[in-house]
């Protein structure tokens, strides 16, 4: 599979939207969290990419985008829908039901590891260098250093369901490179995706967690859920689809090293939350792991 090449070198921007990515995809862990208190998973992933789409879609109409007709771009809005938001936001969601968000996150950064195999047998132009490998694998033990002693410890499933979600992401950042050829703007794939979860979602959520029978949620539920879709859904997925357009699934994927970092400063920001010596230590391993897989250290030694 191979849909154009690209520049896999990241430019200043990009890491600047790489960060930028982390930051709004760290907070999600922290808005479901809230949100859990009050609705059900499949109500929470459905509401997320419903009111995603609506703002997304809104914006697309205020500045006069381009829309697709095309029935091969709609297919694959529903692809990557699937791959990239239905299955995804499904498992950890449900995960974060029985684990906290931060061992959440943490389990989400193996999604680097993943990305780098499956791109590696996928995609011609992105064959793992033994810079990359080695990098996934220290940013990896970072990710795992940060989340301290005892905090595998539960239960089984959930852990398994949020490494399932990783996984998937890896192969919706392989999937994601057909948009560049396809000549789709971001915003419009963006859209196009999360309308396409939406209606994938909504009869499975309608017939599980059948809404109208449920309490109505409190001011901090509501305000979690608009931050989840509009800054953490709607504008992290425009970023998204540039980074990827730009600098290719491999190098898109690193923003899941940084998401447990940022994670863990919104914890301490705004739930006084203190770092410790491994938080330290994992963000310093990460970060190692990031420059190993950018590969422009090794290249100009």
């Amino acid at each position: 599979m191979q849909a154009g090449k690209i520049n896999t070198v990241m430019g200043p921007r990009d890491w600047a939207l790489l960060i930028i990515l982390s930051v709004l995809w760290g907070g999600s862990f922290f808005f479901v969290e809230v949100a859990i208190r009050d609705l059900p998973p499949l109500t929470i992933v459905t509401l997320r990419v419903g009111l995603a789409a609506a703002t997304l879609w809104a914006v697309i109409l205020v500045t006069g985008r381009k829309l697709p007709r095309s029935g091969r771009v709609w297919v694959a809005f529903f692809g990557m829908g699937f791959l990239n938001n239905a299955i995804p936001f499904s498992l950890i969601v449900w995960g974060q039901t029985q684990i906290s968000s931060g061992y959440a996150s943490i389990l989400n950064a193996t999604t680097p590891m993943f990305g780098v195999l499956i791109a590696g047998l996928l995609l011609s132009d992105e064959r793992p260098t033994p810079a990359k490998l080695v990098g996934a694998g220290i940013g990896f033990a970072g990710a795992v250093v940060m989340i301290g002693p005892g905090g595998m410890s539960g239960q089984i499933l959930a852990p398994l369901a949020v490494l399932g979600a990783a996984l998937t992401y890896a192969f919706a950042g392989v999937y994601g490179r057909r948009f560049k050829t396809l000549g789709v703007d971001p915003m419009v794939t963006a859209a196009g995706q999360v309308t396409a979860s939406t209606i994938m979602l909504c009869p499975l959520m309608l017939v599980i967690d059948r809404p109208w029978t449920l309490a109505m949620p409190g001011g901090a539920t509501l305000a979690a859920m608009i931050c989840l879709a509009v800054l953490s859904t709607a504008l992290a997925y425009i970023l998204y689809f540039r980074i990827l357009a730009s600098s290719g699934a491999t190098n898109l994927l690193l923003v899941t090293f940084l998401i447990p970092v940022s994670a863990i400063l919104l914890g301490a920001l705004v739930l006084g939350e203190r770092l410790g010596t491994l938080q330290f230590a994992g963000m310093a391993l990460i970060g190692l792991g990031l420059v190993a897989i950018d590969g422009r250290v090794f290249d100009r030694r």
